[in-house]
């Protein structure tokens, strides 16, 4: 009779030793997505400085970007850090194609100041005699 108890007991705590991590692992908190929360932020910061606000193309990735920033600020003071970290992943991607648009805008004017600068040495170097 104790042996029957035993492997009764034995029938019960087993199933629980093996469900119990599951359960845990299922059921567990999403950690504060912080790292993300860093990143996205500074790809934001360093989109503004790149000057994005002032470009038109920018303008509308850099605003998606802080409004989800901000909506993740709000949704990890909820607890919802699997929200936040979806947020998260959309502001950085948003916040460095505003840092994408910025650039390419500079790389324009850039090239079409390199444009005007060839020919204006072009000219002068026919003034000065050289052939064409």
């Amino acid at each position: 009779m104790n042996r029957n108890r035993i492997l009764m007991r034995h029938k019960f705590i087993f199933p629980l030793v093996i469900a119990a991590p599951l359960a845990l692992a299922c059921g567990g908190s999403f950690p504060p997505p912080t790292q993300r929360l860093a990143e996205a932020q500074s790809a934001e910061r360093s989109a503004t400085e790149l000057g994005a606000a002032d470009v038109p193309a920018a303008q509308l990735s850099l605003k998606l970007s802080h409004d989800q920033i901000t909506q993740a600020q709000q949704s990890m003071a909820k607890n919802d850090n699997e929200r936040a970290d979806t947020l998260l992943i959309r502001a950085k991607a948003d916040a460095e194609l505003a840092i994408a648009q910025a650039r390419e805008k500079t790389a324009r004017l850039d090239h079409q100041e390199a444009v005007d600068n060839s020919a204006a040495q072009a000219a002068t170097n026919v003034g000065q005699g050289a052939i064409k």
